[in-house]
């Protein structure tokens, strides 16, 4: 018997073991060691000062003292074991010229409020592959067009004992157009990718973490967000003030820890696309307020609050969306002249006399409850009630306005995107892992007793 215990006791700490190791996930800052009072620090003023323009710069590993202002054409490169660290307000690196480079190097900026670790005011600047981390800004453009800004790390950083001071964004463009920002991840700081007053910037495969907007662009014509990757955000995509943006291919998930967390949120966007993305668990898939003649099609919108919620749109297309385990499918007041058809309504429940797999009657927003609760907020406590369902039904007036979808999908026809499958793959694992487990423990225990 005493084998038998032992045998029992050996496969339980076995699973779970493999399921801490292989199933949990876990969330950890890079960070890189700041260099000692005692090291001495190089000064790479002089070594930029004495280098011809067009040079290329090889640094030796070690930490070099900022802050740096290049002003004509270099290529600057480290090997990823060069650190430049700045103690002071200015920009730790300043480029002035254009054409310059900056590889592979560590930067750690101490400064919080408007100063920056890297501020670039000159065309066709790349950075490539830094480590910033920074209390303030990571990188700012100010007119500063044709520049690529590609598989950088930028996180706020703080030293011990210092107070949070003002965390800036993780790259901040301003007047600044045909830019390129790519493959990079940023973290911790305000918002992870400002655009302002920029066109025809590609924002493509980012991954955005713990921020106040993931992406937030304003006045940003002719650009392409597309590919990125945002979670645990105030708001994953903040689209406002823009005219032929395309929003497509992204993932923002888990925007739900603020009354105001959104997927994507589209203020005042015009003759855009919003196409094939997933928003799936924030507390608003989908907000959409003062848009016209946009098309929004083939997204994945899943087991948020609110799916999508429209305010003032009109003049929309929404085909082929699929809406699947949201608590409150769509909201839509003083929102005219949209069209809906084709879209996937889980709740939905339509009528196909032809069998050709499209409701022979539409699947109709209605505004009672947003309405209701926009005049009186307490009456949030009834939601999903009986009577509140019951004075929904009830209510029609103006019906003919309402915003409605006239070819709704008795079934979904569309794949789910793979991520998510794989997501809900993985909670079934673990489901059936700590089921398991439980059995053997209750196995255990009864043969204990025994």
């Amino acid at each position: 018997m005493k084998y038998y215990r032992r045998y029992i006791l050996h496969i339980v700490a076995f699973l779970i073991l493999f399921n801490v190791a292989f199933i949990t996930p876990v969330f950890s800052i890079k960070t890189f060691a700041s260099s000692s009072s005692k090291e001495p620090m190089i000064s790479l003023q002089e070594i930029i000062d004495q280098s011809s323009s067009g040079a290329s710069i090889v640094l030796d590993s070690g930490t070099y003292e900022g802050p740096v202002i290049i002003n004509k054409k270099l290529s600057i490169r480290g090997d990823g074991s060069v650190t430049l660290l700045n103690n002071t307000q200015e920009s730790a690196i300043a480029i002035h010229s254009n054409g310059v480079t900056l590889q592979g190097i560590n930067i750690q900026h101490n400064t919080d409020g408007e100063s920056t670790a890297i501020e670039v005011t000159a065309d066709e600047v790349t950075l490539d592959n830094l480590r910033i981390h920074t209390r303030g800004y990571g990188i700012k453009l100010r007119d500063a067009n044709r520049g690529i800004i590609q598989n950088n790390d930028i996180k706020w950083f703080i030293p011990k004992g210092a107070g949070a001071g003002n965390r800036g964004n993780g790259i901040d463009l301003y007047n600044s157009h045909d830019n390129q920002i790519e493959y990079n991840e940023i973290s911790y700081l305000r918002d992870g990718i400002y655009l302002e007053n920029s066109r025809n910037t590609v924002v493509n495969e980012n991954k955005l973490f713990h921020l106040r907007y993931g992406i937030h662009c304003m006045y940003v014509d002719g650009s392409h967000l597309t590919d990125n990757e945002g979670e645990y955000n105030m708001t994953g995509a903040m689209v406002m003030g823009v005219t032929n943006v395309v929003v497509s291919d992204n993932s923002f998930r888990k925007q739900s820890e603020n009354v105001h967390a959104q997927g994507i949120l589209l203020y005042d966007v015009h003759k855009s696309s919003i196409e094939r993305n997933v928003v799936e668990g924030n507390r608003v898939g989908i907000y959409m307020e003062g848009s016209s003649k946009n098309q929004l099609r083939d997204n994945a919108v899943l087991r948020n609050f609110i799916g999508i919620q429209l305010m003032g749109a009109e003049g929309n297309q929404f085909q082929s969306n699929a809406f699947i385990a949201n608590v409150i499918e769509a909201e839509a007041i003083d929102s005219k002249d949209n069209e809906m058809k084709g879209n996937y309504w889980d709740s939905f429940q339509g009528l196909d006399l032809n069998q050709d797999g499209i409701s022979d009657i539409p699947y109709v927003i209605n505004p009672f409850y947003q309405n209701l609760i926009s005049r009186n907020s307490a009456y949030q406590l009834f939601f999903q009630s009986p009577g509140m369902t019951f004075l929904s039904d009830m209510f029609t007036s103006g019906s003919e306005h309402w915003s409605a979808d006239s070819s709704p999908l008795m079934k979904l026809n569309t794949t789910t995107p793979m991520e998510t499958a794989e997501k809900d793959g993985t909670v079934m694992v673990t489901s059936w892992m700590l089921l398991f487990v439980s059995i053997i423990i209750i196995i255990y225990m009864g043969v204990l007793r025994s």
